[in-house]
């Protein structure tokens, strides 16, 4: 088994139609406005930017996303990671049999991070952790950005 590999999956319940969070999520240099843990984004071009994550944890990842999926018909957004991090990320985004939208996100990567590999079997619980944390950081700040209407046009 590869220590080094992570998959990742979240279900967020949101109370606004999917339509409205697909266009949130949909503009990824503008999380920094409601995810903490997303410290910095950088565009490079139209389909790929630079980006700095940091949650519980005191180090950060660095990753280079480019777009390979963005398709609002069918609520999907995915992108290809570089950098601390190899892989993947994908959000879809549809309507909640309960109301309002779920938002899965589902990611796999391998890490290249050196400490991180170092680490790799010790560290792995709280990598995890600090993962979920993140997450849940994420959600709480889309919530509330949803519920302000910051992201109305």
């Amino acid at each position: 088994m590869d220590r080094s590999h992570y998959r990742f999956h979240s279900r967020w319940r949101l109370d606004a139609p999917p339509e409205r969070v697909f266009a949130v999520l949909a503009e990824p240099g503008r999380y920094p406005e409601w995810w903490p843990q997303v410290r910095r984004i950088a565009a490079l071009d139209e389909r790929s930017g630079t980006a700095v994550f940091r949650s519980l944890l005191p180090y950060r990842l660095r990753v280079t996303l480019s777009q390979e999926v963005l398709d609002p018909a069918a609520g999907i957004l995915r992108a290809g990671l570089a950098g601390d991090l190899e892989g993947w990320a994908r959000w879809t985004v549809g309507p909640d049999p309960h109301g309002g939208t779920l938002a899965r996100y589902d990611q796999e990567v391998r890490v290249h991070k050196q400490l991180m590999r170092l680490l790799a079997v010790p560290g792995r619980p709280l990598f995890l952790l600090n993962h979920a944390l993140m997450m849940r950081g994420g959600r709480r700040g889309l919530v509330a950005h949803l519920a302000a209407g910051r992201d109305a046009v």
